[in-house]
């Protein structure tokens, strides 16, 4: 087999300067092919070259053909956004379920769904925490996708908190106890749901984001975030279960989030909502998400909200 070079999507949104949902977007069009590597999906040199010349040739006064890969009329490819392992295994009962082809993008619940309203996703998952409200994801969902119809499901329910060192020895169990000079925090990148938890319990205990030693020190997942406390580079971070337990850290429950999913209801997402639907409900689904552990499965297919 000859050596062809080939990039992940990170590397191809660095080359070009633009953002990783932008290449997805071009991915999900059939504009840029791909293929995958285990989860990982990776565009060849020539594919991206060809890409750019096309780009480059636009509006010459000829026509163009256009170079990528084409697309079957029974098959669609659809972006599921969100960093939980239960949405890889969603995209592979949504693939045995129907003709859709499932693309992962791995980007914090808030410029997901900013995403949606322009677009890029088709589905996306939630944990976002409401301050004022005490409720999940709703308040949000409502001031950004104004004018769209949509479906809000529930995936399953979690614990998240504080990821701590081995014996907790800074004694850090609530979130007043951040607000102090010797305590170093790892933070979650703009636009998380672990960003948000940490934002608005500091506004709600009215303390400055200034007052917390390492808030601008930002990693990108809950795994991470955890390794990096398992390291010693910081004494706290914010996360869910799961992470802390494959890193082998300390957690300190502080609230049950509710993970949800949300998709537009548009007639051509129809489909897609019926499958989602029957598998979210499905015993074999919440079977195999049930024997992964620390996840509560009692809503999990309940339809939170939904406009008409």
């Amino acid at each position: 087999m000859s050596k062809e070079l080939s990039y992940t999507i990170e590397e191809v949104s660095q080359l070009l300067k633009v953002s990783k949902l932008t290449i997805y977007d071009l991915v999900k069009k059939g504009e840029v092919p791909v293929f995958r590597v285990g989860r990982q999906m990776r565009i060849e040199a020539r594919d991206l070259d060809h890409y750019i010349k096309n780009q480059k040739t636009a509006i010459a006064p000829v026509p163009v053909v256009e170079l990528h890969l084409p697309q079957s009329k029974d098959s669609l490819n659809i972006v599921i956004s969100g960093q939980d392992l239960v949405l890889d295994i969603l995209g592979k009962h949504i693939e045995k379920k129907s003709t859709f082809k499932t693309l992962r993008s791995y980007t914090g619940s808030l410029n997901s769904l900013i995403s949606m309203y322009n677009g890029v996703c088709d589905i996306v998952s939630l944990h976002m925490f409401d301050g004022d409200t005490g409720d999940y994801n709703l308040p949000y969902v409502k001031k950004i996708l104004v004018g769209y119809p949509y479906i809000l499901l529930n995936l399953l329910s979690r614990k998240a908190g504080f990821y701590v060192q081995k014996g907790n020895p800074l004694r850090i169990n609530s979130w007043t106890d951040l607000n102090q000079e010797h305590v170093k925090i790892i933070n979650r990148e703009k636009g998380s749901g672990a960003r948000i938890l940490l934002d608005e319990h500091l506004r709600i205990n009215n303390i400055p984001s200034k007052n917390i030693n390492g808030y601008e020190h930002e990693e990108t997942s809950h795994l991470s975030v955890a390794s990096a406390v398992s390291s010693g580079q910081a004494d706290v971070g914010v996360g869910i279960e799961k992470a802390a337990k494959i890193v082998g850290i300390d957690f300190v429950p502080l609230i049950t989030e509710r993970y949800d999913l949300i998709i537009l209801k548009k007639p051509e997402n129809e489909k897609l909502i019926n499958t989602v639907n029957d598998i979210l409900s499905s015993q074999q689904f919440q079977s195999e998400i049930n024997s992964l552990g620390d996840y509560d499965i009692s809503q999990t297919g309940s339809i939170i909200y939904e406009t008409f």
